[in-house]
């Protein structure tokens, strides 16, 4: 079965916003987290992107035909020194055509001049919400992975460079998002690790599906999680019950074969006995074995009486065996 992340990528793949200007910040983003732009000696312009991911590249191919309806060259190479034995490469060849797709996602300024304006607030590509949704949608595609929500919850994104990780997290945040930036090896890592958070990021990129199948685990996870903590807190009630139980009957016992129970004032003989009739009982039924009843803080000041009395006559030595 596909990894939780694969079906994420997959539902986004074939989901194409219906207006231009996401298509076009959705192409800007997989350009800009795993493209490369080829100038060669006759300043000729082209875009390549290469990905291990065949619905990265489908979609890649898909949002270009539709947005420029331009053609481009998709090759398919074997590696059999990665585990993944499949990397998949899109190139937009031609030089008119590379310089609309750059102008348009703001890689290329009107001098032919290069950059990325890496500001959330200036970045004209960027500048409506359903543009940075799908900005997102295109980053995660390009260079991001979600870890399966059964085991532990882990978004991430992979950035070459820190200002790109810093853009990404500036434009999470106005979504409410609190992602965190972290260095691995050479790279820059965009990460959520809270469950509500990578709900709601899996909102923002519209994996709606996705969603559905992320809260549902979360639901049952929450609920195992209950249930176990439940479990435990009773246990280990019932271990103090029981431990607690023990000790009184060995310290009834202790009294018993010393000074024995006539000794006793009466209230502090009859909990005595019913303890040692009843060694499994709880407080409230060993209250309510006595004539007349006792309460359970009664019966539980009568026992503390007896377990202090027990203590003091060991202590005294008098009757150690």
């Amino acid at each position: 079965m596909a990894s939780f992340s694969s079906r994420v990528k997959e539902e986004l793949s074939r989901q194409l916003s219906p207006a231009r200007h996401c298509q076009i910040a959705e192409i800007a983003a997989i350009i800009s987290l795993c493209g490369r732009i080829q100038i060669d000696e006759h300043d000729r312009y082209r875009i390549k992107i290469s990905t291990e991911n065949v619905a990265v590249a489908r979609k890649y191919f898909t949002l270009l035909k539709k947005t420029f309806n331009i053609s481009t060259d998709v090759v398919i190479r074997h590696n059999s020194c990665l585990k993944r034995n499949w990397t998949y490469g899109v190139a937009v060849s031609e030089d008119e055509d590379a310089r609309k797709v750059l102008l348009a996602v703001k890689l290329l300024d009107d001098r032919g001049e290069i950059g990325e304006n890496l500001s959330v607030v200036k970045n004209l590509v960027i500048q409506n919400p359903c543009c940075r949704r799908a900005f997102i949608r295109g980053a995660f595609l390009a260079a991001g992975s979600i870890s399966d929500p059964e085991r532990f919850y882990h978004f991430e994104i992979v950035c070459a460079v820190k200002d790109k990780a810093k853009q990404l997290q500036d434009i999470m945040a106005t979504f409410g998002l609190d992602a965190r930036i972290v260095a691995r090896k050479k790279y820059f890592v965009v990460y959520i690790k809270e469950g509500n958070q990578i709900a709601d990021i899996l909102n923002v990129m519209e994996a709606s599906v996705a969603l559905m199948e992320f809260e549902n685990i979360r639901i049952l996870k929450e609920m195992r999680g209950s249930v176990n903590r439940q479990v435990n807190c009773e246990t280990a009630n019932i271990n103090k019950t029981v431990s607690a139980a023990v000790k009184q009957t060995r310290d009834i016992t202790f009294i018993k074969e010393t000074i024995g129970f006539d000794s006793l004032p009466k209230n502090l003989a009859d909990v005595a006995r019913a303890r040692l009739e009843r060694p499994e009982a709880t407080l409230k039924e060993l209250g309510e074995s006595l004539s007349p009843p006792v309460g359970k803080s009664g019966v539980n000041h009568r026992l503390r009486k007896l377990s202090i009395m027990a203590e003091d006559l060991r202590e005294s030595g008098r009757f150690e065996k």
